[in-house]
């Protein structure tokens, strides 16, 4: 008979040593990932656009290194990795917000620019990321459950909805050993929920904390959960996982 699991008290750090680059970390999604990253053990490095936001979260989660940069510029995108010498050995990219409008409001540089946010920067991603991110190593990519039923309103993050899983399944072929997964989050209680919604927030907690499986409103700290697992589990690669609270299912 064999003895008992160790008690999480006494299990090793899973990350350490290694180098944790999150896109997106000066807030939410991609700061509560820096910070559960950092008690595993890893180096985080933090990428985002604001530097005095990137100074304040690398000081609250013990990041050793920030950049300022707007992921969606292809030429500084590259530029980072071409300038990265430390290999990395896993990268998260949230991402800019989804938009929505009904056909006859689209605009039609804001799509390109939402096409450009969740399908060009991370095909750039994967590219740059070959010879730089380690054997093992995991790109992951936030993406969402909310278009997968026909709204109106949604033609534009539908179609995103749907070409995101795919993507990610071919890119995780093209750059193996790297693996490649997806995160889809429905509703999540970050800063950019708060901004997209404004007075409907409040409104809106409230009907997920009593229709929700789960009882409780969706959080960062749950996709940081999900997102360092995967960081972990050399197992997975090509998939997308949802977390949603059950949203989809009521």
């Amino acid at each position: 008979m064999t003895g008992s699991p160790e008690p999480d008290s006494v299990r090793a750090p899973a990350l350490t040593g290694q180098r944790v680059v999150l896109i997106g970390g000066s807030a939410g999604i991609g700061l509560e990932t820096a910070r559960l990253a950092r008690t595993e053990g890893a180096d985080v490095t933090l990428v985002a656009r604001d530097r005095q936001r990137l100074d304040r979260a690398a000081r609250e989660v013990g990041a050793d290194r920030v950049v300022s940069l707007d992921a969606t510029d292809t030429g500084q995108l590259a530029a980072f990795f071409d300038e990265s010498s430390a290999p990395i050995d896993h990268l998260l990219y949230t991402g800019p917000g989804p938009s929505y409008a009904p056909l006859d409001e689209i605009d039609m540089d804001q799509v390109a620019d939402d096409v450009a946010a969740h399908l060009m920067v991370p095909l750039l991603i994967a590219r740059k990321s070959v010879g730089r991110v380690r054997a093992g190593g995991t790109l992951l990519f936030m993406g969402g459950t909310g278009g997968r039923r026909p709204t109106k309103g949604f033609a534009v993050i539908s179609a995103l909805t749907a070409a995101m899983p795919a993507m990610t399944r071919n890119l995780a072929l093209e750059i193996a050993p790297v693996r490649v997964n997806l995160i889809a989050a429905g509703f999540v209680d970050t800063p950019l929920s708060a901004r997209l919604l404004g007075d409907e927030l409040d409104a809106r907690r409230e009907y997920l904390r009593t229709t929700l499986p789960i009882g409780r409103v969706v959080g960062p700290a749950d996709i940081a959960a999900l997102a360092v697992h995967l960081m972990v589990n050399t197992a997975v690669t090509g998939a997308t996982y949802d977390i949603d609270g059950g949203q989809q299912i009521v």
